[in-house]
């Protein structure tokens, strides 16, 4: 399989998109200050992405991009897809005969891997990886025993000795 740069910035753009969606249009040269990514290389990838339907143009002042379907309805796959030029692990391409006359051994093979890694992207939804994004944010500073008392034996409330959580304000 060949994921290439496109593919991996095409989603990580779309994540960032999702992500700030909230405020209304995201612009590319917001994307691109927080992720990295070259502005022109955005502007070519999000061409892509709008004339497949993933994202919405809006012009004028304040505009930018957004998700033209709710995160949870955009799956990875669907964004590679509309940015790669072909996704496939087999050297032919899926032209057949492979060999001369005959199809490769390993055709089967790396058409099953494609199967399996499309199948699997499909499966990831941009919903998915928004709730990841959020949820790792959220960390203990020291690890979870951080958020946690013991309480003495002599405590007013609660059995002695039991851990109970200490309030983070």
């Amino acid at each position: 399989m060949r994921l290439t740069t496109k593919g991996r910035f095409a989603v990580t753009a779309m994540l960032d998109l999702a992500l700030h969606a909230d405020a209304g249009p995201v612009t590319l040269a917001n994307i691109s200050e927080r992720q990295k990514i070259s502005l022109s290389y955005l502007e070519q990838l999000f061409g892509k992405l709008r004339r497949n339907e993933l994202v919405q143009s809006v012009r004028g002042p304040g505009g930018g991009y957004n998700l033209a379907k709710p995160a949870g309805q955009l799956n990875v796959a669907d964004i590679i897809v509309a940015v790669e030029e072909q996704i496939d692990s087999r050297q032919c391409e899926g032209r057949e005969p492979c060999m001369g006359e005959r199809r490769c051994m390993t055709h089967d093979l790396w058409e099953s891997l494609n199967d399996t890694v499309l199948n699997f992207l499909a499966g990831v939804t941009l919903a998915d990886l928004v709730q990841k994004q959020k949820t790792k944010k959220v960390r203990p500073i020291s690890g979870p025993k951080s958020l946690l008392k013991v309480r003495p034996n002599n405590a007013s409330r609660g059995r002695a000795g039991v851990e109970t959580p200490l309030s983070v304000s």
